[in-house]
């Protein structure tokens, strides 16, 4: 179990991952008062498949260095769609159209999931 300060570091870190790799329209959710899944959920979209899985390694890196290790990470394959999960902290990167798609960030756009001041 990790405390908010480390969360909070670890979201940070996973930011400015995302914001060193050009990730495009980065924004962080605090979803801890929906959900139980995660505290933080961050949401990017990069140019290409390319694009997409670098930011996706650059994020499980940069959570490495800092102690963590993800305990999931989905779609590297076809990379559309990579979810990195570090339990407390969750990041979707995702291609444009993609995201269009899903819109996550309408789904969990309800009054306790405000965008916490981290939007890039």
């Amino acid at each position: 179990m990790s405390t908010q300060v480390e969360t909070e570091q670890l979201r940070d870190r996973l930011e400015a991952a995302l914001d060193e790799g050009k990730a495009l329209d980065v924004r962080t959710l605090d979803v801890a008062h929906l959900t139980t899944i995660t505290d933080w959920m961050i949401v990017a979209s990069g140019r290409s498949d390319r694009h997409v899985k670098a930011l996706a390694d650059a994020v499980v890196e940069a959570g490495r260095e800092a102690g963590w290790r993800p305990t999931g990470v989905e779609g590297t394959r076809q990379a559309e769609w990579v979810l990195v999960d570090f339990q407390d902290v969750v990041v979707h990167v995702m291609q444009p159209a993609m995201r269009e798609f899903y819109n996550l960030e309408k789904l969990w756009d309800l009054p306790a999931a405000r965008e916490a001041g981290h939007r890039r």
